[in-house]
């Protein structure tokens, strides 16, 4: 009987496998996606993964990656007040921002709220200056770093993903990276799944609206480059990044 209920049990792992193998991707309205389990490291089912797109606010997913090491490496603590520099504060006003101003020191740890909750531009230059003293040798860092992670299609060329010609990045890469924040820092990666945020007295939402329509959602990051949007949100053990097409 054990036997029997063995082979039965072969056959119907052998027959899952196969029926896993023969499956079609799912169809998305997006120019390239790539779904990953962030456990294995496999990756279950992708679009165009290698395909050249725009990160947008997708790089603050670095900018968080390095400041969190920064904490690691006590060169940072999260309660440690920074002072609020004229570039950061003058960043793109027509983009999202977190409000700070450089007549008041604020903390790491609000900053990162601001980044990553709020998505604020002026909150990852704030950081980039924290952690490297300028944000110019802070990119030098997030390339190193996107390099010894194998991020191979990829560069950055500022702290929060503004336009230039010389940020880029692929789904694959983007993966890579989520997966490293997922798995390198988890006690800091519970900020993805924050909605709301307030600082100087200025309540914004998290920008990922996924949170609110899906229970299991929890992160990553959303971004808006110009001209595709783009998403990225992880399931329990798996990621998806999409970039639509409209």
């Amino acid at each position: 009987m054990k036997k029997i209920i063995a082979a039965l049990a072969t056959s119907v792992l052998l027959m899952t496998s196969a029926v896993a193998q023969t499956l079609p991707p799912p169809t998305i309205a997006a120019k390239s996606w790539l779904l990953l389990d962030s456990s294995s490291g496999q990756v279950i089912a992708a679009q165009d993964p290698d395909s050249r797109v725009e990160p947008a606010s997708l790089t603050k997913i670095m900018t968080a990656y390095l400041t969190f090491q920064a904490i690691k490496d006590k060169k940072l603590t999260l309660d440690q007040k920074v002072n609020v520099s004229v570039k950061a504060w003058k960043v793109d006003s027509s983009s999202s921002k977190m409000f700070i101003d450089p007549a008041t020191p604020v903390s790491i740890n609000d900053l990162l709220y601001g980044l990553m909750v709020q998505s604020g531009n002026d909150a990852a230059v704030a950081l980039a200056e924290a952690v490297a003293g300028d944000e110019s040798t802070f990119v030098t860092l997030m390339n190193r770093e996107a390099q010894r992670m194998g991020m191979t299609n990829s560069h950055f060329a500022n702290a929060h993903g503004l336009p230039s010609p010389e940020n880029y990045t692929t789904a694959r890469d983007l993966s890579v990276l989520a997966r490293h924040v997922i798995q390198d820092y988890p006690e800091f990666y519970k900020i993805d799944s924050v909605k709301s945020f307030t600082y100087n007295k200025i309540t914004q939402q998290n920008r990922n609206r996924l949170l609110w329509l899906d229970p299991t959602v929890d992160g990553m990051k959303t971004a808006t480059p110009s001209p595709p949007a783009t998403a990225w949100w992880p399931r329990p053990s798996a990621l998806r990044a999409t970039w639509n097409a409209a």
